[in-house]
């Protein structure tokens, strides 16, 4: 027992980069090139088969930072409207608060494979430094709007320059060793789904201060003429706290002087950092990495990814205006500062969920699996959620905590699936590339999202009395058809699974 113990350990210890063939770059001998960043990054893993907390907490705090801006205008997005008087009824609000919620993903959309494609070449650091610069400026610029165009224009601004998202997702992959990288990822889609619920519940309890916190805040101050700018200044104020910290995040690009042919050789360079089994799956060779395009299972990965973010948007906006909409309406008529205490003990959950249970189901029955699973049970969730108009009291706001964590659990389950995924489907210096092409379709469904969203939320608000699912029921039955749509689409044909990750 003592020896085959001790065997165990020396294997895990193995270094990385002592590989079979020596490729003179330094990456396939064991060696390290003095002034590359990645081979500092290399040589790291290959000394310690732990995990890189370090590293990782800058994954944490990167991808919360970019998270926390895009949905903490939700809870006020709906009185943020109505007090910049562009809507002329309220039944209207959802239609324009919609596009406001578009802008952002619009310009993601636009610019996520560039990032992606300029992460590679410059580097992973520069990119999300850049990134977070955008979200201290433009979020807080966001706070200031006095017009509604000057608010669509912070925010198509914000998501145009803010493309770190894909980067960080390559940067999670490389920091670790390979049995690490579902940790790394769900560290990202974690940071990222409480990003989305912090935000809101920020965006909540901070905004329109001058009213709730008359004693603290005059009715005099900039906080009352702005009343929306306070969630986004201390958005802002952490970001740049973040950015600061930036300064001691390595680099994990390697940038070798010597090798001028670095893309055209791109499987001796790096081949440590692929998993032998992963090779083997893709077509029996290393072609896909000429065109992502034509790499299937990384093209299925993202189609899926689009499908369920589309549906994650969505259901975001519609839950924040259905929420706070009025009960004639098929609303809850609860505050934003209600609303905000809902997602914030959703955020809360869904730390706890990410690091400790997530990571149990994806070794017991893997992440294809568990993704099928949780969009199975958010179907009857959703179908639950307009009947809750019968509840008031605290049994309402049992019920509706409940049924929140469930489904932003089940939701985050799913989307980490995607992102272990789209990274098993490239080699290293792709991955940035990936990720970005990934960030452009899967923003430019996040744009039609909240557009869409509102537009249908104003027109089902005008059906109360339809005899075919009336009110808010035809919203959520448009949700459930979405989270069908990508259910199917998580089987085959639809779906190319790396041979080693196949269930089917």
């Amino acid at each position: 027992m003592g020896d085959h113990g001790r065997r165990r350990q020396a294997e895990a210890a193995a270094p990385l980069l002592e590989k079979k063939g020596s490729t003179g770059t330094g990456v396939g001998d064991g060696s390290c090139i003095e002034g590359c960043p990645g081979c500092v990054v290399d040589r790291r893993k290959a000394a310690s088969s732990g995990i890189p907390y370090g590293s990782f907490l800058f994954v944490w705090i990167v991808t919360l930072c970019t998270a926390l801006p895009i949905s903490s205008l939700f809870p006020f997005l709906y009185f943020m409207i109505r007090d910049l008087h562009v809507a002329k009824r309220t039944e209207d609000i959802g239609f324009y608060a919609g596009f406001v919620g578009a802008s952002f993903m619009f310009g993601r959309c636009l610019t996520s494979t560039i990032w992606g494609i300029a992460a590679d070449r410059i580097g992973r650091k520069p990119v999300v430094v850049f990134g977070i610069f955008a979200v201290v400026i433009f979020n807080m610029l966001f706070g200031l709007s006095f017009t509604y165009w000057m608010a669509i224009a912070t925010r198509f601004l914000l998501g145009a320059l803010n493309g770190l998202l894909g980067p960080i997702k390559a940067y999670a992959i490389e920091v670790c060793r390979p049995e690490h990288e579902a940790l790394a990822l769900s560290l990202v889609s974690t940071a990222w789904g409480i990003g989305l619920i912090i935000g809101p519940a920020i965006g909540g309890y901070l905004s329109q201060p001058a009213e709730k916190f008359p004693n603290v805040f005059s009715p005099d101050s900039l906080f009352a003429r702005f009343p929306y700018f306070l969630p986004c200044l201390c958005i802002s104020v952490f970001a740049a706290v973040v950015l600061i910290g930036c300064i001691w995040m390595p680099e994990t690009l390697h940038k070798h002087k010597a090798d001028a042919n670095r893309s055209q050789t791109v499987e001796a360079l790096e081949s440590h950092l692929i998993d032998p089994k992963e090779k083997a799956d893709q077509n029996g060779s290393l072609d896909c990495k000429k065109s992502l395009l034509s790499n299937w299972p990384l093209m299925s990965s993202i189609i899926l990814y689009c499908v369920f973010s589309f549906h994650d948007m969505a259901y975001t906006e519609i839950f924040s205006l259905w929420a706070e909409s009025d009960r004639k309406y098929g609303g809850l008529s609860l505050s934003s500062e209600d609303v905000g205490q809902v997602l914030a003990i959703t955020g809360a959950s869904l730390l706890v969920y990410q690091l400790f249970i997530y990571p149990r189901i994806n070794k017991v029955i893997g992440h294809i699996k568990a993704s099928r699973i949780a969009a199975i049970l958010c179907i009857p969730i959703l179908f639950a959620y307009p009947y809750m108009t019968y509840l008031s009291g605290p049994g309402l706001t049992i019920i509706l905590n409940i049924a929140s964590v469930i489904k932003n659990n089940l939701g985050v389950t799913i989307i980490t699936g995607c992102f272990i995924l789209q990274n098993n489907a490239v080699p290293q210096d792709q991955r940035g590339a990936a990720n970005g092409l990934a960030m452009t379709g899967m923003s430019f469904f996040k744009a039609v999202a909240p557009a869409g969203a509102g537009i249908v939320f104003s027109w089902a608000q005008k059906r109360q009395q339809a005899s075919f699912l009336p009110g808010d029921q035809m919203v959520f039955f448009l949700l459930n058809l979405f989270e069908l749509l990508g259910l199917i689409l998580t089987f085959k044909p639809f779906l190319a699974v790396p041979q080693q990750h196949d269930t089917n």
